[in-house]
């Protein structure tokens, strides 16, 4: 699969305006902040595909990013305390619409910040992925930011706290030295390659 084939194809900020989902799709969820526009430029190698803010809740919208014969989606991020009650209402409606319409979503990856617990909403986003029979991985973003030392006992901290998460689904990344990249690009290329049928065996 070529990954640098990507490209934008629209956004959208409230549930009646999302599209039929004609095309698989790889959903890329994860708190404000937790550098989910830097992970996918990094997965698709463009510099600007996704736009990084400085500014957490910036992301208000459900992109939608096209590549042959998939989908992939960018959700707005989540946990933000400064965003209004009412932009908060509107996300709730807008990712219960997008999860809960029947979409041919084929797999999520939740992004959790490698250096520090996940937190409340990162539990909480996991669990409901797992009871509803989502396909998942943990990217585990800002792992450059750890030092050897404090890299290993955070990767043993994870396996502890996202105990119910099996570990050949977490994945260390960095969109900075590019660890993980390749492991997370499989994860996407075999899902999609694989039928629908054989995975629910």
């Amino acid at each position: 699969m070529n990954f640098q084939s990507v490209e934008f194809e629209a956004a959208f900020g409230t549930l009646e305006q999302l599209p039929a989902s004609d095309l698989p799709e790889i959903a890329f969820s994860g708190r404000s902040n937790v550098g989910k526009s830097s992970l996918l430029n990094r997965l698709f190698n463009r510099k600007s595909l996704a736009r990084v803010s400085s500014v957490p809740g910036k992301t208000i919208t459900v992109n939608f990013f096209k590549i042959p014969g998939a989908r992939m989606v960018d959700l707005p991020g989540y946990g933000y305390a400064k965003v209004p009650k009412s932009e908060k209402a509107r996300w709730a409606k807008l990712m219960e619409g997008y999860f809960g319409s029947g979409r041919n979503i084929r797999l999520v990856v939740q992004l959790v910040d490698m250096r520090h617990p996940p937190s409340a909403d990162d539990l909480q986003m996991l669990e409901f992925l797992k009871a509803n029979g989502f396909s998942f991985v943990v990217a585990l973003t800002k792992c450059d930011k750890l030092n050897k030392t404090q890299y290993a006992a955070r990767l043993d901290a994870v396996k502890q706290e996202l105990a119910f998460v099996p570990e050949n689904n977490l994945i260390p990344f960095s969109a900075v030295t590019g660890e993980g990249v390749q492991a997370l690009q499989s994860v996407i290329e075999n899902i999609l390659e694989t039928p629908v049928e054989d995975r629910n065996d």
